[in-house]
């Protein structure tokens, strides 16, 4: 194995942002038990070393394609269009508007049905713009695109999570 393969090279798969999650999960389990440190325990320093190295790399690069959201970022930086979030935040107007009367919604929501609510529409969304994500890297390997998409979804993301935080606070 090389340290330098990308996560998918790692894990045998094509670089694709659909995947087999239980096939993920077996090859990372496999991979494991491979590389894990335990089984160097006997062996010189450098052995161990770089079965630590591996065991490391082997998680990051699980903890990145497992989760959609990485994946597509990690896809985008692959194919040389890399996310940006911190300087391009360029949004289209409509998905501004939407954004900013979730969080109107959010900010007057004062009973818990009001935010299990947006908690279903967000999550509706969010399963829509992962099926866009997924037809935009794996049909149309449209790169640039797909970083402006995963952007989007970040702050859907985000948004999420604060609605999550707000029912959590109110079921106190």
């Amino acid at each position: 194995m090389n340290l330098q393969s990308n996560d998918f090279e790692i894990f045998g798969l094509d670089p694709r942002f659909e995947l087999d999650r239980a096939a993920l999960d077996a090859r990372w389990k496999a991979l494991q038990r491979e590389a894990h440190p335990d089984r160097f325990a006997t062996a010189d320093a450098q052995a161990q070393r770089q079965a630590m190295q591996w065991s490391v790399r082997i998680n990051e690069a699980y903890q990145r394609l497992k989760d959609p959201l990485k994946r597509a970022a990690y896809l985008c930086e692959l194919h040389g269009a890399p996310i940006q979030a911190e300087d391009n935040t360029a949004m289209p107007a409509s998905f501004l508007m939407q954004q900013m009367q979730w969080r109107e919604d959010l900010d007057e929501a004062t009973r818990l049905e009001d935010l299990e609510r947006m908690a279903d529409e967000v999550s509706t969304a969010r399963r829509a713009m992962l099926q866009d994500l997924q037809t935009t890297a794996d049909v149309h390997h449209d790169w640039s695109a797909l970083a402006q998409q995963v952007r989007a979804l970040m702050f859907v993301e985000r948004f999420a999570s604060d609605v999550e935080n707000r029912i959590d606070l109110l079921g106190q």
